[in-house]
């Protein structure tokens, strides 16, 4: 990075400078997990030469604090897929069932930009398209940080709702759906070959808040794919320039993933996956009665601590999930 003109090419500049970064991450989360280690044999060593009930109240106290940091580390160990450290891109869409349906979608928009918050990931809305009443329709976000993509592709599927509506004026139990879809996020550099005549492009008028642009111009944008039907959009941006070309992107990103998909199809199976998760084959349910539980049914981790849940404490469901996930490719 010191060469001269290294700033030259900078796209090539961003790429190793990120790199160099991840690798300065890795080396002080080492250096962390040794500080921990010494921490703990010197409790030990000390509390071996001489027993002192303060000090074994004090080492015992230190255990939550070290047992979340070492679980942690372990986990990233189980992240080593091609894309897991990509950024993220996930989409949230409503099932059947209007504004109940709809008010769930939102509940778990609300629910992963928490956990984004707690983990240090950057959360940002590319594009919502909102209920009639309450609620989102859909929604597309970008997460930005260090194995995004690998924590979050453990939320693809199926999420069951099961509460008293307070849509319904009788107060009956309702069940509804959201699905959730999560992809990587790739560099500029990525080579997809994309036809403009294969290409159907759309513009209107932004529907969130944003500035004087926003309902004033046909400043956001939707691209359609139409050999693959992909469709992406975007309207955060202050312009439709910006807007096609962050929808471009997105779409790069989403093209190259689809065909590696069909390549590695009898390995990942990501498409068929998807195709066999239909509504009522959901992944995890969050009941909020008669009783309080959220359980994940590939795992069959699970919590009563709704409230926490849905404010953003899904490390346990995430961190089981890729628990499993490791074992099913080393036992086949």
């Amino acid at each position: 990075m010191n060469e001269p003109g290294f700033w030259n090419d900078q796209q090539s500049a961003k790429k190793i400078s990120k790199q160099l970064s991840q690798i300065r991450d890795e080396i002080n989360h080492i250096a962390k997990l040794d500080n921990v280690r010494e921490e703990l044999e010197t409790y030990i060593s000390f509390l071996d030469d001489d027993f002192q009930d303060s000090l074994f109240v004090e080492a015992i106290d230190h255990l939550p604090r070290i047992k979340t940091f070492i679980e942690k580390a372990e986990i990233e160990c189980y992240l080593n897929d091609k894309y897991d450290r990509n950024d993220a891109l996930f989409t949230i869409h409503a099932g059947a069932g209007g504004t109940e349906a709809q008010d769930w979608a939102e509940m778990l928009l609300r629910m992963y930009m928490h956990w984004a918050e707690d983990n240090k990931y950057s959360f940002t809305i590319i594009d919502s398209l909102p209920g009639e009443e309450a609620g989102v329709k859909s929604v597309s976000v970008e997460v930005g940080g260090n194995f995004a993509y690998g924590m979050l592709k453990s939320e693809i599927g199926i999420h069951r709702l099961v509460r008293m509506s307070p849509f319904n004026s009788q107060g009956k139990r309702q069940t509804s759906f959201a699905s959730v879809f999560v992809y990587p996020e790739f560099d500029d550099d990525i080579e997809v070959e994309i036809d403009t005549k294969d290409l159907k492009v759309d513009t209107y008028r932004a529907s969130g808040a944003g500035g004087q642009h926003v309902n004033t111009t046909d400043s956001a944008v939707r691209i359609t794919h139409l050999p693959t039907n992909i469709v992406v959009s975007c309207q955060n941006e202050r312009s439709q320039i910006q807007n096609r070309e962050k929808a471009m992107a997105i779409l790069k990103g989403r093209l190259y993933q689809h065909f590696e998909d069909l390549r590695d199809a009898e390995k990942k199976k990501v498409d068929s996956s998807k195709t066999e998760i239909g509504w009522g084959n959901q992944i995890r349910s969050y009941v909020f009665q008669p009783y309080q539980m959220v359980k994940d049914h590939r795992t069959n981790f699970e919590s009563g601590q709704v409230d926490k849940v849905m404010n953003g404490d899904l490390d346990g469901f995430i961190y089981a999930w890729l628990k499993y996930a490791a074992s099913l490719r080393i036992n086949g």
